[in-house]
């Protein structure tokens, strides 16, 4: 395996980039000597522990609190990372509301709650990103639904709204901006094994064909594979790293 560092001089932005994939996300791209922007809303301390082992790989790391769902948020973030790096070439769209409820016992409150951090969060960031890959005439942007929405879950109609609305997102932006040389798709993993946060629900009740959980690595590979400068002719995809749970 070559030890090139095919990411060297790029800057990433991985929001919640705290824990399970965002963490894992953003330490594949520092692997690959980008420098990378770890995004949390609140959680400074996991998210400065993070930094430091991306630290750890030899590339920059820069912390940010911000509430993607804040537009003017979004925005102070984006100029901050552009005055400490003079540029963004990756955004990995990752933050993310989950849980469940019965529909008929679904709050409105709940319903948007989802919607604005994995829809119009999406929104918010990548609008402020893309003048600047339109500048660099590159970019990557990486959006991560989900198979829930593919399979259709039960008690979870506000994350398949939501997730099968990045789908339709990821194709209009991958369509608009391929002309500039700046790639769109979106990743829709499996089960993940490990720690799940405290409002994320049950998840998928059974085993995908392959008789295993996936792990933060499997979804990660592929990020990393998608944001390498020779990989430009892939975009507008939905690829599901799921085991076979779900083959399209």
């Amino acid at each position: 395996m070559s030890d090139a560092k095919t990411l060297d001089g790029k800057v990433a932005i991985v929001t919640g980039g705290v824990r399970r994939l965002g963490r894992g996300m953003a330490l594949a791209l520092a692997r690959d000597g980008a420098s990378v922007v770890i995004n949390a809303r609140s959680s400074r301390d996991e998210a400065e522990q993070v930094a430091k082992e991306v630290e750890a790989l030899g590339v920059k790391a820069m912390v940010h609190i911000a509430d993607i769902t804040d537009e003017a948020a979004v925005n102070t973030m984006v100029n901050a990372v552009v005055k400490t790096f003079g540029r963004i070439d990756i955004l990995i769209n990752n933050a993310a509301v989950r849980g469940e409820k019965p529909f008929v016992e679904m709050s409105y409150q709940e319903w948007r709650s989802v919607l604005d951090v994995v829809l119009d969060g999406s929104f918010f960031c990548s609008r402020a990103v893309l003048p600047h890959m339109i500048k660099n005439k590159w970019g990557r942007i990486i959006n991560l639904g989900g198979v829930s929405s593919h399979l259709g879950t039960a008690s979870r109609a506000h994350v398949g709204a939501a997730k099968t609305g990045i789908v339709g997102f990821t194709k209009s932006l991958s369509a608009e901006f391929a002309p500039q040389g700046i790639t769109v798709n979106c990743i829709a993993p499996g089960r993940i094994g490990g720690e799940r946060s405290a409002t994320s629900g049950q998840g998928i009740g059974h085993h995908p064909p392959v008789g295993r959980e996936g792990n933060f690595d499997d979804v990660a590979s592929m990020v990393r594979y998608l944001c390498q400068p020779a990989n430009g002719f892939i975009t507008g995809q939905t690829i599901h790293i799921s085991g076979g749970l779900f083959m399209p």
